[in-house]
């Protein structure tokens, strides 16, 4: 995929996403319940999603150990803080990996196919993390919630991560993936799916590090679904805490997916959605879609300030940390 063409399809998914939203809600009553929305349950928002990055730096601090590359949790923090801010202005989540993959390697010359690994791999157990908990969500709703429409779009993730992990994990797939490979070059996917398995591979030894890593992830996502479900109560949307982990689980899939900007208008669309199929007024989704937004742009301050003083600092050196 060119470069012009993944530009062409941003474009026109964003301009779909914005009309699908100005067709829904009335921007008068939604200003006005933006107004009066809890500032209580937003800070308890902001609270949860900036008190678990320190638990997500200490997880991939966990993955590069086993490299023998050693990091301090508070650079990892530091690390993953300017990858959010990063991502506000990168294609979603993605573009941070990218900064956090040169932040590192700038530290540790000469590893950057296995911090790229460690950080694909990260990626990955997020992912199927997502899945599990979007299966235990379900799970729950069950008999509560009328949300059929989008079970399709969950199994198919769920699926999808099946399929992967044969793949990536199995190794009678390696014929398969060689056969693909001509393909997957074509699409610029090869050089990253390479990274991925490599990364996989040297940890096919460490289940139990691969466990924990994956049980940490559940456990924090689990919390970030709280965040969502706090914005929601925010605006007096009053829904069981359950749905919400349907609900978040296929929102942080589809965040991971470089649609728009930073996500910009199809995580409002997704909002006003998924929470319209539950009997919610378009303009208080729309409005806990855009207090969720705003809780990640308060995340995205502190790697702010981190690249605002490196900046007068004339920038940070690339030295090598030990320990």
């Amino acid at each position: 995929m060119t470069r012009r063409t993944r530009q062409v399809g941003t474009l026109v998914l964003t301009i779909a996403a914005v009309a699908y939203i100005v067709s829904k809600i009335d921007f008068g009553t939604t200003v006005d319940i933006l107004a009066d929305a809890s500032l209580g349950w937003f800070v308890l928002a902001v609270a949860i999603m900036l008190g678990t990055v320190p638990v997500l730096a200490l997880r991939w601090g966990w993955l590069l150990d086993a490299h023998a590359i050693a990091q301090r949790v508070p650079w990892l923090t530091r690390a993953d803080f300017v990858a959010y801010t990063a991502g506000q202005v990168l294609p979603t989540s993605l573009g941070g990996d990218a900064v956090r993959i040169v932040e590192t390697v700038r530290r540790h010359p000469g590893t950057t196919a296995v911090v790229s690994g460690t950080v694909l791999l990260e990626r990955g157990l997020g992912g199927a993390a997502t899945v599990l908990l979007g299966a235990v969500g379900f799970v729950l709703s069950i008999g509560h919630f009328d949300v059929s429409a989008y079970l399709w779009l969950e199994g198919i993730f769920v699926f999808g991560t099946i399929v992967l992990g044969f793949l990536f994990f199995a190794r009678s797939a390696r014929p398969l993936l060689r056969r693909v490979q001509p393909l997957l070059e074509r699409v610029r996917l090869a050089r990253p799916l390479k990274a991925f398995y490599e990364g996989i591979h040297h940890y096919r030894g460490r289940p139990r590090l691969l466990a924990r890593v994956l049980a940490v992830t559940l456990a924090v996502q689990a919390l970030r679904v709280l965040a969502i479900w706090a914005t929601a109560k925010s605006v007096g949307i009053d829904l069981d805490a359950r749905v919400y982990y349907v609900m978040g689980p296929l929102l942080f899939l589809v965040m991971l997916v470089p649609f728009t900007l930073n996500g910009l208008a199809v995580r409002e669309a997704f909002f006003v959605s998924f929470l319209g199929s539950l009997g919610v007024g378009a303009d208080q989704a729309f409005a806990a879609g855009f207090l969720y937004f705003l809780v990640t742009l308060l995340m995205s301050l502190p790697g702010a300030l981190v690249m605002l003083r490196d900046g007068l600092r004339g920038g940070a050196r690339p030295g090598v940390e030990r320990g």
